[in-house]
């Protein structure tokens, strides 16, 4: 549970530093490695929205870049810049890469509120028909 918790704080604090001038989306991920170091990643926004990359997979991206490729836990915060925090669940793409490295059973934590509330899904609640070859 504690763990829990400072995941979700550094989801929030990852939230901060996310570059989002065009839709004011903030969203901030912690990813836990099996190693205990925590990846995290924030959505970073383009003006030609192609290239833009959500913070899961920026956190994802940057743990297999330091050589991690096993994952204990993901938390996830996003909203609107200003607007209190709603459930903000990862989009169907950062689903799937989070498939390529982790089981149906690992817990994703969804931020539901500013004082850090979240609620506990796992991936295969999330992506119940995920892509493989």
């Amino acid at each position: 549970m504690q763990m829990e918790k400072e995941l979700v704080q550094a989801a929030l604090a990852a939230r901060e530093k996310a570059y989002a001038p065009y839709s004011g989306f903030l969203v901030g991920a912690a990813l836990l490695a099996e190693n205990g170091k925590v990846y995290p990643g924030c959505n970073v926004e383009n003006a030609a929205f192609g290239p833009s990359n959500c913070a899961e997979r920026t956190a994802v991206f940057s743990a297999v870049c330091d050589g991690q490729r096993h994952f204990r836990m993901l938390a996830v915060a996003g909203g609107k810049a200003g607007e209190p925090l709603a459930a903000c669940f990862p989009c169907g793409v950062c689903r799937q890469v989070l498939s390529e490295f982790c089981g149906p059973d690992f817990p994703v934590l969804v931020v539901s509120s500013d004082d850090g509330a979240y609620q506990t899904y796992t991936l295969q609640e999330l992506l119940p028909c995920h892509f493989t070859l």
